[in-house]
């Protein structure tokens, strides 16, 4: 149910999960991007988060995770209780059911703690769509379809009759099956996972929050109960960084402002260390938007962190919260999901 008003409805703290996206950073080879979110994964299992998801991207000198089904299955093979899964595969760029084989022999890897969460977008500009998939202009349209044909082939359920291509089956069969999620940024994804009854997340960092509310009241309000999930499932994506102290998390954010400005311009470059990022000269505008990013984004203490995060949950509905975390020293990421962790009380081992 949509909370209009949280104070009237409260609610126990969110689940809490990682999204990672495989950000290169300035200064050292691109190799390790993949290295660290394999080994933030192993750290996030023994931190008690819930799931532990990867991120799409194509031609992008920022983020470099480019093929989630095989962080997936390394990830899977490192761990032993976190959920693991992508956040997600962009769809109009494969065909539903090679995507279900792969899903099917991740699932088979790690029984019952596969996700396929999957996005509409391209994950990159049109040209480097056409190199994925020529026919990537007609997939869009699409989508709702593959979500079916894709939903039926994980589940080992008949495809609808009539289907050209009813009888195929993907294997190998098993007895559990992937969670399927819908992502999105728009009211779209809501009112395709709404349809079909499936859980939903909105990317709340893509847009700074933009039509979250929104999207998330859509969802609840024209969900569609099915076998699995009976109830809707929402979650939310959030940019968060947590320190010690404010002005710890402040400086170690100015890598992502220093980012977002350059994205701005239309450069994905690695990620520069914070001391470089603030040594640049700005305008005064320019450091007015970075501070307003910094505002926007959960940045702060793990206490002040932690209770932005439940505030957000409580006004939206959400029952999960993913987030997600850049910095260019590990130790300081990974400090960072520490401290939001333990001030959400997950329970983690250490």
């Amino acid at each position: 149910m949509y909370l209009n008003n949280p104070a009237a409805h409260p609610v126990t703290f969110p689940t809490l999960s990682i999204l990672d996206q495989s950000i290169a950073n300035a200064g050292q080879p691109q190799r390790q991007a993949i290295v660290n979110t394999v080994a933030l994964a192993r750290a996030a299992d023994t931190m008690g988060y819930a799931r532990f998801w990867v991120s799409e991207h194509h031609n992008n000198a920022t983020i470099v995770g480019s093929a989630p089904e095989i962080l997936i299955a390394a990830i899977a093979a490192t761990t032993s209780r976190i959920r693991v899964g992508a956040a997600g595969v962009m769809l109009p760029h494969y065909a539903p059911y090679k995507v279900a084989e792969q899903f099917r022999v991740l699932d088979a890897l790690a029984p019952g703690r596969i996700d396929l969460g999957l996005g509409r977008a391209p994950g990159s500009d049109g040209r480097t769509a056409y190199a994925l998939n020529p026919l990537a202009s007609e997939r869009p349209a699409q989508f709702p379809s593959d979500i079916r044909d894709l939903s039926d082939w994980l589940a080992a359920t008949p495809l609808r009759e009539g289907h050209p291509y009813a009888g195929v089956k993907a294997y190998p069969a098993g007895e559990t099956t992937p969670e399927m999620w819908v992502l999105g940024s728009s009211d779209y994804g809501a009112q395709v996972a709404a349809h079909f009854g499936l859980p939903y997340a909105f990317a709340w960092f893509f847009t700074d929050g933009a039509g979250g509310e929104h999207a998330m009241k859509l969802y609840h309000d024209t969900y569609k109960p099915s076998a699995r999930h009976p109830e809707p499932r929402a979650a939310l994506c959030v940019w968060a960084l947590a320190a010690a102290t404010d002005d710890e998390a402040a400086h170690h954010f100015s890598s992502r402002a220093r980012f977002r400005l350059l994205r701005d311009r239309g450069q994905f470059l690695p990620l520069e260390a914070p001391e470089v990022a603030l040594a640049h000269d700005y305008t005064d505008a320019e450091r007015a938007r970075m501070e307003a990013w910094r505002r926007a984004a959960f940045v702060g203490t793990g206490a002040d962190v932690a209770a932005r995060i439940r505030d957000l949950a409580d006004r939206t509905g959400a029952r999960e919260m993913a987030v997600v975390t850049w910095a260019t020293d590990e130790a300081v990421r990974q400090t960072s999901y520490r401290l939001i962790a333990d001030a959400a009380g997950l329970g983690g081992t250490r």
